[in-house]
């Protein structure tokens, strides 16, 4: 059986991945990425949506080959037609791209490359290997053929799926509350605005919303996220996507370039990440906003403390959790405050109405809103409509 000996092996080669192995490579670390396809950033399983203002600090250099579309903003739209216009006056750097996931995921793994980092395609982790009771690399199938990966530490980064966690013992288990089952084409032929990100809110969408995401002038991916405890079928995404774009008719003129479902979580953060000589970053570590089901700067920022991180403990020859605990503390105080109040808005925003998605639209339309965040949606909220947010008081 071959055998590689590494100092940290990275399990998925997505965002999360690749930048955890592009950091821990530029401090020093030796470096395996392993992804179970054949190609890095296929297939494309969200809407593919960034904001710009994280993408520096975390090294990306901004390349046009990855972006599809550059936005003006987005447009909230409630269950009745109101609209509320979101662009860089009230939103700054928080506006941003739509990318092209196949270009955007190849250029993250090729910056980890370029940092040292080896990578292995269509190699699956199968177990964790344990020695003396320690977390000791993983067995995988590479090609088809048996390959023990000896590491100081495992990093989980396979995503929604993650097998890694499960096999660690760190609960990532989810409520049907903490779900959106999701269903997306890519539709050509279209008449939208392709200048706004558009998500309609209500029961269009049961607990979700629906987005439409401009790739070009007459092409965009439309789809749709729907809470998992409202699902009575599994069907029922695509019922309501394709319900909602007969509805429309510049969508409905469309046809269709690709379709794909998926889920992701839209939960409170995790208790922990982390145990000796593994950690899990990105979706595998459920590092997703609760409101959007966005995770993409979740993950590579989450990526950058990791790596960073186990650079260190390798330096140090201890990656233990006496180490990894800095990871832990660099990613909550980074990420984790938003992650929770955007849980409970999450939380509250499924239980309200059409009628009150509405009302609230129309507040934020009217009023304005002079900084996009839940906080700040939140505080015009208060101010107009006291009632729906007594509970967010400590939030406001």
């Amino acid at each position: 059986m071959r055998r590689i000996e590494t100092d940290i092996v990275v399990v998925g080669a997505g965002p999360a991945g690749s930048m955890t192995a592009k950091w821990a490579a530029k401090g020093g670390a030796d470096v395996l990425m392993i992804e179970k396809r054949q190609e890095i950033g296929s297939p494309v399983r969200c809407a593919e949506g960034i904001s710009k203002h994280w993408v520096e600090e975390v090294g990306i250099t901004v390349d046009p080959k990855w972006i599809a579309r550059e936005v003006r903003g987005a447009k909230i739209v409630s269950p009745s037609g109101h609209t509320f216009l979101v662009d860089e006056k009230n939103a700054g750097n928080e506006v941003g791209w739509v990318v092209d996931r196949v270009f955007f995921d190849k250029a993250l793994a090729a910056d980890a490359a370029r940092a040292g980092t080896e990578i292995l395609l269509k190699t699956s982790a199968t177990s964790l290997i344990r020695e003396d009771g320690k977390i000791a690399g993983v067995m995988a199938q590479s090609y088809g053929e048996p390959v023990e990966i000896r590491a100081k530490c495992v990093v989980g980064a396979d995503g929604y799926e993650s097998q890694v966690g499960r096999w660690a013992g760190i609960d990532t288990s989810l409520k049907a509350d903490d779900i959106d089952t999701c269903y997306q084409y890519r539709l050509t032929g279209i008449d939208y605005d392709p200048d706004y990100c558009e998500f309609t809110l209500g029961s269009a969408a049961p607990g979700g919303y629906v987005w439409v995401f401009p790739k070009n002038e007459d092409t965009a991916n439309v789809g749709i996220g729907v809470q998992l405890s409202k699902v009575k079928h599994p069907a029922d995404p695509k019922m309501y996507l394709d319900k909602f774009i007969a509805k429309n008719p510049g969508l409905k003129k469309g046809q269709p370039l690709e379709a794909v479902a998926g889920a992701v979580s839209i939960c409170a953060p995790l208790d922990s990440v982390s145990t000796d000589n593994l950690i899990l970053v990105g979706d595998a570590a459920r590092m997703i906003d609760p409101i959007t089901g966005g995770g993409i700067s979740i993950s590579c920022i989450a990526g950058m403390c990791a790596g960073k991180v186990l650079a260190k403990g390798v330096q140090a020859n201890d990656l233990s959790m006496n180490t990894l605990q800095e990871y832990e503390t660099a990613w909550r105080d980074r990420l984790e405050n938003k992650q929770w109040r955007n849980w409970m808005a999450k939380e509250k925003l499924t239980t309200l109405s059409d009628e009150t998605l509405d009302k609230i639209v129309h507040t934020f339309s009217k009023y304005g809103v002079d900084k996009l965040s839940v906080q700040g949606l939140l505080a015009v909220i208060k101010e107009h409509h006291p009632e729906l947010v007594k509970e967010f008081e400590e939030f406001i």
